[in-house]
């Protein structure tokens, strides 16, 4: 599959991420019961996973949404910026930042720091993808879909400079770039 300049191969469909959407909303279920957490969606690339996993949240919640990026085309820059802050009051709220993807955990170490000037209750983060052994800081994510490798991805809301985030699926960079 072509998507820009770059060829994709097929590498998780949507049946497969909507098992593990399913999954995590009845953990998160299990979790907050009685706690009325306060979901925070990054956009844009958890748009489409925050939308299925709140069809799956059947207690009391809330969600609201942030915009942070630090990626250029395939690569990280490295340094964060906040294009949507938090804008709900998050002091003694139980808020779990639902991501896409986590790879060098840049992003969401700057996000969980500026959550943390506010005082929350807790803290935890629900990623559609965790890319282990791409951090470069340490980050605790109790909530993840699916661990992958190192590799580039694109689709279910997650992009290739802007294209490919109406994919149902995901699809991998066929070149064996390493990021």
């Amino acid at each position: 599959m072509l998507i820009k300049d770059k060829h994709f191969r097929p590498f998780l469909d949507h049946h497969q991420i909507a098992q593990q959407v399913a999954r995590l909303g009845s953990q998160l279920n299990q979790d907050y019961a009685g706690k009325n957490p306060l979901f925070v969606a990054v956009l844009n690339g958890a748009f489409m996973f925050a939308a299925d996993l709140m069809r799956h949240i059947t207690i009391p919640s809330e969600i609201t949404f942030v915009k942070f990026t630090s990626y250029h085309n395939l690569l990280s820059t490295g340094t964060v910026d906040q294009i949507i802050g938090f804008q709900t009051d998050l002091r003694d709220r139980h808020v779990v930042l639902v991501e896409d993807i986590v790879d060098t955990g840049i992003t969401m170490t700057e996000i969980l720091h500026e959550i943390r000037t506010f005082q929350p209750a807790s803290v935890e983060i629900c990623a559609l993808l965790l890319k282990a052994e791409a951090l470069q800081r340490e980050v605790a994510v109790k909530y993840v879909g699916f661990e992958i490798e190192n590799k580039f991805v694109v689709g279910y809301g997650l992009d290739y400079d802007g294209h490919g985030r109406n994919l149902p699926g995901l699809v991998i960079l066929e070149e064996e770039t390493q990021f």
